[in-house]
């Protein structure tokens, strides 16, 4: 009883007990904020990684692709039975992506991927990162009416309504100042092809005639219906599509029953060679926009039929990472803001190569139906998805004896818990690659060297934050040294009274117990207090310092994630606690050592 006595009357009475004390309680309450502070960051990462790569990725690394996915798909049933989830196959290439802006045309590196609507959301979690909430339930490449969430500004048909009536309008005028500017400049009684043709100049920039608002919305109606009995009547409704009454008017017209109808037979693409610009016309000048009123009337010469009408019809849909085509910036006011070069409605011009040998460019418009935002820079900024039907086609990937079209990989989902290594393992040696020249990995696999990274710098991390309880270790050798030195005379007497070695040895032993449990269990409340309420100190920090913890230009999250583990939480504890004892073990077999002779005559 004695030895538990002495040791807390040493830990009450020396004020150098509290030093080592909060040596210790600092040092825990670090490791515990650090360790749950990058635990959190890489839960992030991995969510932000997986979330939009499949589990396991059957590549192909050959030119040719993967032929008969239908095939394989079989195959890679029966070789992973019931952990297979979900499988879909895909094409990725590398493209360039344009789209104009202001009169200026903006070039983008993307990753175009071709995907299956249908069963792509099945082996990632790509469609909750979908602005629209219809497309999160199931992805349509059909451009919708609108309801897009922020950050996004009004997107989709109503937009694309409102740009092209205002583009038109715009071009309608420059084409009558540009009619009176030449025939100012023509003698009178000369007529020129110009003042002689008014509607046809019109009909060349795509442009209608004025019509009444009623009859324009007559004519909407009938194409919602699917009254439209021919190519070359919707044509001619499309010509009829400007109304000169408020630009609402124009925005309230109703989608097409097929928008894809027309560029699939063939149609000329009208809005390729006018050069439209999907954000306005503003840094177009007047001679420009007439220049391209008059190269337009060659297409109209081929007929109404063949005319694309932006007003009613979409190019084949796109969905673009948010950061393609958008810029985040702060505001003269401090607010923060994203400025979008194109939004779901408009068209953009993608250009990759084709399969063929030796590759060969191949371009085409597409109208940008979605954005999605999965808040890791590498995949909002250059992924691209598109369908995958379409860009088997453009790129020639379709056999013309068979029909079938290859790809570039495939992707599969596992069940929860299942071995993705075991299931890897599998397929590499039923496609070995000295046959098929696939590269069959799993997603960690794909990210190897960045997860690597982080598990690195965790480790290296935790060792250096545990120095600092090793400092505060050597800190209570030292205090226990000099309890020692300072006690010898008060040794003697107990080993003089009977007390032995061990006792004695005990006693600081036990101090240095209950410092590293007092030290480490008020660390340890410190710590998940800190990590409970990070986020409340950083803005603190923030308000104090005038500067943000996370800049919202470069970082899309301006929460600090913090995950706390009960494994790394006790095993800090406990380990702060060992080497406060590790710590106390040499000056206790100094004391237990003493002569009680030599002690009680010790100055």
């Amino acid at each position: 009883m004695y030895k538990l006595l002495l040791s807390w009357r040493y830990l009450r009475s020396r004020w150098i007990a509290l030093a080592s004390i909060i040596s210790v309680t600092l040092g825990v309450a670090t490791m515990i904020i650090v360790n749950s502070v990058m635990e959190g960051f890489t839960q992030e990462m991995h969510d932000r990684l997986h979330g939009i790569l499949s589990d396991v990725v059957v590549e192909s690394v050959g030119l040719g692709g993967i032929a008969a996915p239908d095939e394989h798909e079989r195959i890679i049933r029966e070789e992973l039975g019931a952990d297979l989830e979900g499988v879909t196959a895909a094409v990725r290439v590398p493209a360039m992506l344009n789209c104009q802006v202001r009169g200026q045309w903006v070039t983008q590196q993307v990753m175009l991927i071709g995907i299956d609507e249908r069963t792509y959301g099945s082996v990632s979690d790509f469609s909750k990162y979908l602005k629209h909430p219809a497309n999160r339930e199931q992805l349509s490449f059909l451009l919708r009416d609108g309801g897009f969430d922020s950050p996004l500004p009004s997107s989709g048909w109503e937009h694309r309504r409102l740009r092209v009536g205002t583009e038109r309008a715009y071009r309608e005028e420059l084409l009558r100042a540009e009619e009176t500017r030449r025939a100012a400049e023509v003698p009178p009684g000369v007529e020129t092809p110009l003042a002689a043709e008014p509607s046809r100049i019109a009909e060349s920039a795509n442009e209608a005639p004025r019509a009444d608002n009623a009859e324009l919305a007559k004519d909407a109606q009938r194409a919602a219906d699917g009254e439209a009995a021919s190519d070359t009547n919707r044509g001619s409704a499309a010509v009829g599509a400007q109304a000169e009454g408020p630009l609402a008017d124009v925005a309230s017209g109703p989608a097409p029953q097929d928008p894809f109808r027309r560029r699939r037979s063939g149609g000329s693409d009208f809005a390729a060679a006018a050069g439209s610009s999907p954000t306005g016309t503003e840094g177009l000048g007047a001679e420009g926009m007439a220049a391209e009123g008059m190269a337009a009337e060659g297409l109209a010469a081929e007929g109404p039929a063949n005319l694309f009408d932006e007003l009613t019809e979409q190019h084949t849909g796109i969905v673009l990472g948010i950061a393609i085509t958008s810029v985040r910036h702060r505001s003269q006011d401090g607010t923060v803001q994203d400025f979008f070069l194109a939004r779901p409605g408009d068209d953009v011009q993608i250009t990759f190569p084709n399969s063929g040998q030796p590759p060969k460019a191949v371009s085409d418009k597409f109208t940008i139906v979605d954005m999605y935002e999965s808040k890791m820079s590498e995949y909002d900024s250059s992924f691209a998805f598109v369908p995958l039907s379409r860009l088997q086609d453009l790129r020639g990937m379709i056999d013309p004896r068979t029909g079938v079209g290859s790809v570039t990989s495939i992707q599969l989902r596992l069940r929860k818990g299942a071995d993705l290594d075991a299931a890897r393992d599998k397929l590499r040696r039923r496609f070995p690659i000295e046959q098929y020249q696939y590269r069959i990995e799993t997603w960690r696999d794909l990210q190897g060297p960045l997860l690597a990274a982080v598990r690195m710098e965790t480790t290296i991390l935790n060792i250096l934050l545990f120095l600092i309880i090793a400092v505060a270790g050597f800190g209570i050798l030292a205090t226990f040294f000099m309890i020692v030195v300072e006690k010898t005379r008060d040794i003697g007497i107990l080993k003089s009274l009977g007390a032995p070695s061990g006792g004695v040895a005990s006693i600081f032993l036990n101090y240095g117990l209950a410092l590293g449990i007092v030290g480490s269990g008020v660390g340890m409340v410190l710590g998940l207090l800190f990590v409970a309420y990070i986020n409340q100190i950083a803005a603190g920090l923030e308000w104090v310092t005038g500067q943000e913890v996370f800049d919202p230009t470069i970082y899309y999250f301006q929460q600090i994630p913090a995950i706390v583990k009960p494994f790394t939480v006790a095993w800090v504890a406990v380990g702060a606690v060992l080497i406060a004892v590790a710590a106390s073990v040499l000056p206790s077999l100094r004391a237990a050592r003493l002569h009680p002779v030599r002690a009680l005559r010790y100055e």
